[in-house]
């Protein structure tokens, strides 16, 4: 099995693709050790005490280095610890309990009805064009709310804590959305 390693551009996170599918459906963020609970594979990536934060894409992990720590010395442990358990065929989730699994709500924010058509626009906007391209850069996305002409995002993974993030967002994701829907006034990360 080999394991292809990506840079992002979070200095701070690398993308690791195992060639093989990794989540079926959606994505786990998992931002701290404390988070990790669920996934033996998140912990015992967590367990080197140089990973700040892991996240599981459809076909890839992308993996946050602690500060202080370099590259050099944790990506072959962080590849050592991917072809064990691949190779394993380990469980991704602990099996028999959801009892550490956090989903969160689709939307944080008291939305208008009378929005009902501009949020879907949003969504399939997020869904087609801006989900696919953050992926390849080892983050996601997900819309969180719109109301008053603010479209609410969080950003995960490689995304979240990216020093680009916020020229992504501005720049990128909010000139996208505000071409197709002009109702949205301004893109803001929560």
């Amino acid at each position: 099995m080999l394991i292809r390693t990506e840079h992002t551009p979070n200095p701070a996170t690398r993308k690791f693709l195992p060639g093989q599918t990794v989540v079926e459906a959606g994505t786990r963020d998992f931002p701290n050790e404390e988070s990790a609970g669920a996934s033996p594979l998140a912990r015992a990536l967590f367990e080197s005490g140089m990973v700040e934060g892991v996240f599981f894409g459809r076909d890839f992990i992308s993996v946050t280095v602690a500060p202080g720590v370099s590259w050099t010395d944790l990506e072959p442990i962080v590849i050592e610890t991917l072809l064990d358990h691949f190779v394993s065929g380990a469980p991704l989730f602990t099996p028999g309990t959801a009892a550490e699994i956090h989903v969160a709500l689709d939307s944080d924010i008291e939305e208008d009805p009378a929005d009902a058509e501009i949020i879907e626009q949003i969504k399939e906007l997020i869904e087609t064009r801006v989900r696919p391209a953050v992926a390849q850069d080892g983050g996601d996305i997900a819309y969180k709310g719109y109301k008053d002409g603010r479209l609410y995002l969080t950003m995960h993974g490689a995304c979240s804590g990216c020093p680009s993030s916020t020229v992504t967002l501005k720049r990128g994701i909010e000139s996208l959305i505000r071409h197709y829907v002009p109702e949205v006034e301004t893109v803001e990360a929560v």
